[in-house]
C-alpha cells in the first residue's frame, strides 16, 4: 500500500513538467538532433517523464513540433518588432533596419532553442506541419514586408528594390548563420553590425567618377 502510494506520489512529480516543460525540451533536442532522430520516447525519457504522460498534453509528436515551430518564430517576430516600434518615429532608415537586423539575429542565436529549432528542422517536418505553420511565418515575413516598404516609400531604399526579393535575402542569409556561427568567436552583436554593413553599404570600393 505505502510503495503504491509513493509510487504514485513520484509519477505526479515527474509528470509535473508540464505543457511548457515538454515543449522546452523537444525544442533542445530538435535543435541538437534533427527531426526525424527525436521520438516522443527520447522526449520524455530526457523530461525525466513517461511516454505515456506526454499524451497529457499532445495528441502526436508532430502535435509538438507544431507547437515548437510556431513558437519560433514568434520568439523571433516579437524581438524584431519590439526592437523596431522602441525606437523614436523621427529615427532614420537605416537605423532601423540595423535594429531589426540585429534582433532577429540575436533572437536566433542568443535566445531560444525554439527559433534555432524552427530554421533546422522546417525543411525536416511533414507537410501538413509545414502548412500549419506557414500562417505564423507568413505573418513575420509581412512584419519585415511592410517595415521595407515603409522605408521604400519614406526615401530610405532605392525605388526599384524588390521589396519580397530582400526579404527573402534578408532573413535567409540571416538563418544560415546558424550553420556556422561560433559564439566563441565573436557575439551575435558584432556579427549582426557586419551583416548590417552589408546590406547597407555593399562589398565593392568604389572611386568618384
Amino acid at each position: 500500500m505505502a510503495q503504491n502510494t509513493a509510487s504514485k506520489l513520484n509519477e505526479t512529480s515527474r509528470s509535473a513538467v508540464g505543457r511548457d516543460g515538454v515543449l522546452d525540451i523537444a525544442a533542445r533536442l530538435f535543435r541538437e538532433q534533427g527531426y526525424g532522430s527525436v521520438s516522443l520516447r527520447k522526449i520524455a525519457e530526457a523530461a525525466g517523464i513517461k511516454a505515456g504522460s506526454i499524451y497529457y498534453h499532445f495528441g502526436s509528436k508532430d502535435e509538438i513540433v507544431a507547437a515548437v515551430l510556431d513558437a519560433g518564430i514568434q520568439v523571433v517576430h516579437a524581438s524584431m518588432r519590439d526592437a523596431v516600434t522602441a525606437l523614436p518615429a523621427d529615427t532614420d532608415g537605416e537605423t532601423v533596419l540595423r535594429a531589426a537586423i540585429r534582433a532577429h539575429l540575436r533572437a536566433l542565436l542568443d535566445v531560444s532553442d525554439y527559433t534555432s529549432a524552427n530554421v533546422r528542422i522546417f525543411g525536416q517536418v511533414p507537410q501538413s506541419v509545414r502548412d500549419a505553420n506557414l500562417p505564423t511565418r507568413r505573418a513575420y515575413e509581412a512584419e519585415w514586408d511592410s517595415l521595407l516598404s515603409r522605408l521604400q516609400e519614406d526615401g530610405a531604399l532605392k525605388q526599384d528594390v524588390d521589396i519580397r526579393r530582400l526579404r527573402l535575402m534578408l532573413i535567409g542569409a540571416l538563418n544560415a548563420t546558424l550553420d556556422w556561427f561560433d559564439p566563441d568567436r565573436g557575439s551575435a552583436d558584432a556579427l549582426s553590425h557586419t551583416y548590417a554593413d552589408v546590406f547597407l553599404n555593399g562589398i565593392l570600393e568604389r572611386k568618384d567618377a
